[in-house]
């Protein structure tokens, strides 16, 4: 992950962090500048001589997901595992992805304009990479998931120890979403 962190502060951002193996940095970017999804998306481009896609999330969105507890309706327990996809267009308020009936065990608790929240209840002969395949056919590459712990980990990282993801919180800080190849395979550079 040094690689990509190197390449985030290449390009001018700073308080640059990756968060787990699988392509979540935090970063800041400029209050005024060109798009940073844009700017990611080139420069990475540039240094590794292929497109790829990037889906960027502001603290201040993240914080406002974790804080509407998307899943208080949904079941829990170690059985249970709880997803959020991340869509590449946010879309505007009132749209709707139109989604078919999930495999066995999967569960498609809401979807809102740049979010889809899940759930895969093993329980019930659910699986991970059934959820996974459902997303890759119903709507491609336009989005990645991350688990619900995932989630709320890219909120708390870099604050105060004893934050609070549901209170919130100042900063600037920009949260980056799985950066992809146009091969539709995570791409994660090896430091």
């Amino acid at each position: 992950m040094g690689a990509l962190k190197s390449a985030f502060e290449a390009m001018g951002f700073t308080k640059v962090r990756t968060v787990l193996a699988s392509g979540n940095v935090i970063f800041e970017a400029p209050r005024r500048g060109p798009d940073p999804g844009r700017t990611i998306a080139r420069g990475l481009e540039k240094s590794l001589g292929f497109p790829v896609t990037v889906l960027v999330r502001t603290a201040r969105e993240l914080k406002a997901i974790v804080r509407s507890d998307p899943f208080k309706a949904g079941l829990s327990g170690s059985n249970v595992q709880l997803y959020v996809t991340f869509l590449d267009a946010k879309g505007k308020p009132g749209s709707r992805v139109w989604l078919p009936p999930p495999p066995k065990g999967v569960k498609i608790l809401r979807v809102d304009p740049g979010e889809i929240y899940s759930m895969v209840d093993l329980s019930r002969g659910g699986r991970t990479p059934d959820l996974m395949r459902f997303f890759d056919r119903t709507i491609g590459p336009v989005g990645t998931t991350r688990n619900w712990r995932t989630v709320v980990k890219l909120v708390g990282v870099g604050h105060e120890p004893g934050f609070d993801p549901h209170h919130e919180a100042r900063g600037k800080e920009r949260l980056g979403q799985d950066i992809r190849t146009g091969r539709r395979k995570p791409w994660v550079p090896k430091s």
